[in-house]
């Protein structure tokens, strides 16, 4: 496992369920709310910073996930997409990262597409068992609860970038 996370040069993630809790609220104008957990946020950050490409893949469209991707700098957003394997292979083409390259994170039944055609999957503590049967690793954490930070952190350990990525907040 150490050594296919050695190899991940772009990790693409969904949102609902990985970078959020899954949930959706609504206003009574029906704008959409999403709440992201900053731990996430700087574990991909620092994963961005050490010349790993993180992007996004999801079905829904959402003001709220375009505002967190320029926050945290993420151009490579498709949304809007159901056909996640199909975007895939879009992804790998248009950057010229092999699938073997990639890791998707997912966790429910329409990310297993992608899931089994990347290189290495992910998918969080609370995906439901046939997602989980299909990942090469299960968070300990559940989407929305820092899920993401622990798969940053595993890629960057697995390249031997962790404790330079950690030094600069300790001196």
């Amino acid at each position: 496992m150490t050594t296919q996370l050695a190899n991940i040069r772009l990790l693409l993630l969904d949102v609902d369920g990985v970078l959020t809790d899954g949930s959706i609220t609504y206003t009574d104008t029906g704008e959409q709310i999403k709440s992201f957990n900053a731990k996430d946020g700087l574990g991909i950050r620092l994963l961005m910073e050490a010349g790993i490409n993180v992007g996004i893949v999801t079905a829904r469209v959402s003001g709220a996930l375009r505002h967190r991707c320029d926050n945290l700098g993420i151009t490579l957003v498709f949304d809007g997409t159901s056909d996640k394997a199909k975007a895939l292979a879009s992804i790998s083409a248009s950057t010229q990262i092999s699938l073997a390259q990639i890791a998707f994170m997912g966790d429910d039944l329409i990310d297993l597409p992608a899931m089994t055609r990347a290189g290495f999957a992910f998918t969080v503590a609370d995906a439901p068992a046939e997602v989980k049967t299909q990942a090469h690793m299960i968070t300990d954490l559940p989407g929305g609860k820092g899920a993401v930070r622990q798969v940053c952190e595993a890629i960057l350990k697995a390249k031997g970038l962790w404790e330079t990525s950690v030094s600069r907040f300790l001196s």
